[in-house]
């Protein structure tokens, strides 16, 4: 199977230098040719079942106290915008108020429950404007004093009023492993915060002083009770909770045998290709979303496109591809 890294071809000029510039985003705040991405409370503001690039004429001229501005990008392409167009993340602050004015036919909806119908050029400014609103609710004070922080760079940066100290959006790496056994099954997890029929692959955040790998090796043994004897990386995915980058793996083992932690992990099973079809397509079991690393890690080693319920498929698509190359 040809890796197709789930990470799309960016669609976005991000402006890293011209955007630390005094004044550049009061510029773009000045043009009417601007876009607005609005979030509040961790939730984008959909347009249908599109994410919503909305024009200043159809916002109030007076946001809410506390909103924070951020510059995201030119548009590319894969937004339906003329390339070029810039776009302006709003973040709303929590206790925002009434928010009747929002535009009528939208709504406030989170990535995973719209994912799955956006487009490629939706999903990376979604991940990327809620990570650094993310950032920014959970940022608002010096870490090294308490004092207030205030937004500068565009909406890249936080500085202290009273140390003067510096601050920056966090990326946190993460491992995220498809483990495959000696008889070339799968090994997926069942989590205790998921429904019991769930199974997905096992992720964990990289530690202070650790390779990815040795995370790899750690997070496996850790909740599956699995030693690797060899991993092959894959690529990565940024992925917005909090602010995560995943780094994607194939584990493989020698060992056949799997023991959850009881702590994250409430069971694990292991399956076959045929297996994991046929569970699948009967609803028995559920797989992560297809915009999501982890799925495209279990596609790799199933060797194809994995058949849900619903999918129109031609019955030859049934039948398990075999390994992945």
């Amino acid at each position: 199977m040809t890796n197709s890294n789930p990470s799309p071809e960016t669609l976005l000029d991000r402006q890293c230098e011209q955007r630390s510039e005094p004044g550049y985003l009061e510029t773009v705040l000045e043009s009417g040719t601007r876009r607005v991405v609005i979030f509040h409370r961790g939730k984008a503001l959909m347009n249908g079942s599109s994410l919503g690039y909305f024009a200043p004429a159809t916002l109030p001229s007076e946001p809410p106290a506390g909103t924070t501005y951020v510059y995201l990008a030119k548009a590319l392409a894969g937004h339906g915008l003329p390339v070029g167009t810039d776009l302006v993340l709003q973040v709303l602050p929590y206790d925002a108020g009434d928010l009747t004015w929002v535009p009528a036919g939208t709504e406030f909806a989170g990535y995973r429950d719209v994912a799955s119908a956006l487009t490629a050029g939706d999903v990376e400014v979604f991940v990327e404007a809620q990570a650094v609103a993310n950032w920014h609710a959970t940022h608002t004070h010096c870490p090294r004093c308490g004092t207030l922080t205030e937004s500068l760079s565009s909406g890249w940066m936080r500085r202290c009023g009273q140390d003067g100290s510096e601050h920056f959006p966090r990326t946190d790496p993460a491992v995220i492993v498809a483990i495959v056994g000696p008889d070339d099954r799968i090994l997926l997890a069942n989590n205790f915060a998921w429904a019991e029929n769930k199974y997905s692959t096992v992720a964990g955040f990289v530690e202070a002083g650790e390779s990815s790998e040795q995370a790899a090796v750690r997070e496996i043994a850790e909740e599956v009770g699995v030693v690797l004897d060899s991993l092959s990386y894959v690529g990565s995915q940024a992925w917005p909770f909090p602010r995560s980058l995943m780094l994607g793996f194939m584990g493989y083992t020698n060992s056949s045998v799997s023991t959850p932690d009881n702590v994250e992990v409430r069971a694990t099973r292991w399956f076959s290709r045929e297996e994991l079809q046929a569970e699948v397509l009967s609803g028995s079991a559920g797989i992560p979303g297809r915009l999501s690393i982890a799925r495209e890690l279990v596609e790799r080693w199933y060797g194809g496109r994995i058949t849900e319920p619903g999918d129109v498929v031609e019955p030859a698509e049934l039948v398990a591809p075999g390994a992945a190359v």
